[in-house]
């Protein structure tokens, strides 16, 4: 059983929750982390204060034809929780969602109807993880631009994964207040020709090519695949067969581990990428506060390499480059964000 503990008086990262009855000792919650890969479920429950999780399961996202099923398999005949509290990845509008790469639709009032749970709550997976910012500890984050560490101000989170989540928190001059945003879907921006031939490779594919298209597992796969088709970097023949029976963008991470060159070509740009929209990122929000990355992808592939061309990257912002040399960087490195602030939202 593990205790997840939020510091009420000096978090790491303050955040402001919505102001509803907390839920009492020895009530128990359900938290959903929904993605287009895996959906994680935590049955927890409140003790002295703090949620434990009793069991967790994580599920392919493919398993099942819609989240309802996900959750009656899950409780079984267990007895119902007294909330569910659901991270969801995609748009979040009045109750309903839907899921941007799962394609299944969500509304809070049928999901209470039809699981018998009482209260149901639905935030955009990229909001739940800002929330998740605060049950994080020191070992839960990398700083891989220090900034200045002092500085207040609103703060930002971007997550490759399965897709871009991006994610603003505003300071109210004593904590933060999480909001969901869709600007992964925001158009890809090309700052160079090999930009700009990659723009026109995937606009030919896609049609709209957002950030979205190369800041995700997929997004990996469309610059490797550019770089084959058009650039023409030699696919080695083990990594073809490799990628038949391993996920694509995990296969090229592994291979970039071991020095493959088109796969270390691949991550380099990446990086050089995920600086960029960081950067945008920060300053459409401001966010004097940090930026934070999130999501799955990050923390599997870093290193020194893609921290020195991140760097690079991140402060080509021309004259704005002042205020971003304040923004400091980091990487979240605790899987469990996501379903963390879905949990911490659904019990405060």
């Amino acid at each position: 059983m593990t205790t997840i503990d939020i510091v009420k008086q000096h978090p790491l990262v303050p955040i402001a929750f919505p102001k509803r009855e907390a839920l009492k000792e020895g009530v128990t919650l359900l938290a959903a982390d929904v993605g287009g890969t895996k959906i994680d479920l935590a049955l927890m429950e409140v003790q002295n204060g703090n949620l434990s999780i009793i069991r967790e399961t994580v599920y392919p996202s493919r398993q099942f034809s819609s989240l309802l099923e996900a959750i009656r398999h899950f409780i079984g005949h267990s007895p119902l929780p007294e909330r569910l509290s659901i991270a969801f990845a995609g748009p979040v509008q009045d109750g309903k969602a839907y899921a941007t790469n799962l394609g299944w639709h969500i509304d809070t009032r049928v999901l209470s109807e039809e699981t018998g749970i009482a209260q149901v709550f639905l935030i955009n997976d990229l909001e739940a993880e800002a929330y998740g910012l605060a049950a994080l500890k020191k070992e839960d984050l990398i700083t891989i631009y220090a900034g200045n560490a002092a500085a207040k101000g609103n703060a930002a989170i971007i997550a490759p994964g399965t897709g871009l989540g991006e994610a603003g928190l505003y300071w109210d001059g004593s904590a933060l207040h999480p909001f969901a945003t869709e600007g992964g879907h925001t158009d890809f921006a090309p700052r160079n020709d090999f930009d700009w031939e990659l723009l026109q490779y995937l606009h030919h594919k896609f049609g709209h090519v957002s950030w979205e298209r190369v800041l995700s597992g997929p997004g990996i796969c469309n610059i490797y695949n550019f770089l084959r088709d058009v650039k023409h970097w030699e696919e080695p023949a083990w990594l073809k067969e490799n990628m038949k029976v391993q996920e694509p963008g995990a296969a090229i991470g592994s291979a970039a581990q071991e020095g493959c060159p088109i796969c270390v070509e691949t991550l380099q740009v990446f990086a050089r990428y995920l600086a960029v929209e960081a950067s945008n990122l920060a300053l459409k929000l401001n966010a004097t506060g940090g930026v934070f990355i999130g999501g799955g992808i990050p923390p599997k592939i870093w290193n020194g390499n893609l921290q020195a061309i991140f760097l690079e990257h991140y402060l080509q912002v021309g004259r704005l480059r002042p205020l971003m040399e304040l923004v400091p960087v980091h990487i979240v490195l605790n899987t469990q964000a996501v379903l963390l602030g879905a949990a911490y939202y659904g019990k405060m």
